[in-house]
């Protein structure tokens, strides 16, 4: 067998610091493109989803769709928000058409009171409006978000005088005399609180927060996430 003999004082292979670089170099993009496809997951709604054991209950609140929907969206949502008014505008309309009428999905309003007495004084009017007509909430909620000023949102706006206006526009009529003495009476304050007990227990913390069957979503503005969640638990 030909070939040289090692030299003395050798004990194996010498090291090659280029190499070890190149390894580095190779794990580190792995790891980055790991995260990449990790946070795109995010973006696309696709990542794991957790659901609460129990998910809050819609008796008695404002619900507008098939009774029989295998998908509910709860809305916590404040008649203060300019988001819930975009929200309103924007997306609320596309599931509507895509969910809703056609008794896929059903949505229930939870009030959240998170821009003081003007907040609570709307909550106090929806659930006026509601406990007279069902059907006339919806349209009165709409009428809510509209008349939301888009320049000084946070300004004196929520007013018995504004509510009693609105109502008066609305179709189902409703009684307006009865909608003021609720209104100074507070008689629709304990449906209010039980709505505040809702937003309390599930520690809803930003408005507009949607819950599909339980999930909640981290942005309400993302369509397509919010399509996925509802396709999945379709069944589609």
């Amino acid at each position: 067998m030909s070939g040289k003999n090692k030299k003395a004082g050798t004990t194996g292979r010498k090291k090659n610091p280029g190499k070890a670089m190149v390894l580095y170099t190779t794990a580190l993009v792995l790891l980055l493109v790991a995260l990449f496809f990790i946070n795109q997951a995010n973006k696309d709604g696709t990542q794991d989803l957790t659901r609460v054991d129990v998910q809050p209950s819609i008796a008695d609140q404002p619900v507008i769709g098939s009774e029989d929907a295998k998908v509910t969206l709860i809305e916590f949502g404040d008649y203060k928000c300019p988001s819930c008014k975009k929200w309103s505008q924007d997306v609320y309309p596309v599931l509507k058409a895509e969910y809703i009428d056609t008794g896929k999905m059903k949505l229930a309003f939870v009030n959240t009171l998170f821009h003081g007495d003007e907040s609570e004084l709307g909550a106090l009017a929806g659930e006026a409006v509601f406990s007279q007509n069902k059907d006339a909430f919806w349209v009165f909620n709409e009428a809510m978000f509209n008349a939301q000023p888009s320049a000084n949102h946070d300004g004196l706006w929520i007013t018995e005088e504004k509510i009693a206006e609105l109502a008066t526009t609305i179709t189902p009529q409703i009684d307006i005399e009865k909608l003021k003495n609720d209104l100074s009476n507070r008689t629709t304050l304990p449906q209010v609180q039980v709505d505040n007990a809702l937003v309390e227990k599930y520690r809803i913390n930003q408005t507009p927060t949607l819950m599909i069957n339980g999930i909640t979503i981290a942005n309400p503005f993302d369509i397509e996430s919010i399509k996925s969640v509802i396709d999945k638990e379709l069944g589609v």
